[in-house]
């Protein structure tokens, strides 16, 4: 895994990268952060991705004064669609294609405010998206839809923070023909998250489902290798 400096719009931000092993070109992914940062979990998220022939960047959406300066304006970035956060993003969505060993092919996947933006950058040259539980809300389906690549979003029955909007997303995608596949597993928001103080996160309705997210995880490596790879 190696951290890197990458390249925005508007100026040099933090950036981390893991690249599979052997020999490529592979396609990319750009992994977002959920709105406790780029830590151990994220970390082992993009290990996940490489180690099935992806090449992963996470851009660090903090990296301009932490997540105690930074979470209120990225999550607002992610409801008005545009912004710091969204070019950072697009900034690494250009290092993968720059790149030597990746073929151009690239999906998205999110977590949380990382799902939504996930959401958010599927009409913005995605080959598939995989948002996780995320939390945007219903009304902007609509317009982040418009021209969306096909989604695979993996959403919790019960999840405290987007418990309805699973039906509504599966509705949007219909109504937009949409390629899809949305599952909603027996979970609690951030199923996806090995974070820590587990006992404590299960208490508030949170909480790491292991079932859930190997399910999860199988369904989107199936629909990138299908929309990504075999494109």
């Amino acid at each position: 895994m190696t951290d890197i400096k990458l390249q925005t719009p508007n100026g040099e931000i933090d950036a981390v990268v893991e690249v599979p092993t052997g020999e490529g070109p592979w396609p990319g992914v750009v992994v977002v952060q959920d709105a406790l940062g780029l830590g151990d979990d994220l970390r082992n998220i993009l290990r996940r991705v490489a180690a099935n022939d992806y090449i992963a960047i996470a851009p660090n959406l903090y990296s301009r004064g932490g997540m105690a300066l930074c979470v209120k304006r990225v999550f607002s970035e992610m409801r008005a669609h545009r912004g710091r956060s969204v070019d950072d993003l697009l900034a690494g969505r250009k290092y993968l294609i720059d790149r030597d060993d990746c073929t151009g092919s690239l999906g998205v996947v999110g977590f949380c405010m990382g799902g939504g933006f996930a959401l958010v950058l599927a009409s913005k040259g995605f080959d598939a998206s995989a948002p996780f539980y995320p939390s945007i809300p219903i009304s902007h389906y609509d317009e982040v839809l418009g021209g969306a690549c096909p989604i695979v979003a993996s959403m919790g029955a019960k999840d405290v923070v987007t418990r309805d909007e699973g039906r509504a997303l599966r509705k949007k995608l219909e109504d937009n023909g949409i390629e899809h596949d949305l599952k909603t597993y027996d979970a609690g928001h951030s199923f996806a998250n090995d974070l820590p103080m587990q006992p404590l996160l299960r208490i508030t309705g949170f909480g790491y489902d292991k079932d859930a997210t190997e399910d999860a995880w199988r369904r989107v490596f199936a629909f990138f290798d299908a929309h990504v790879v075999a494109k």
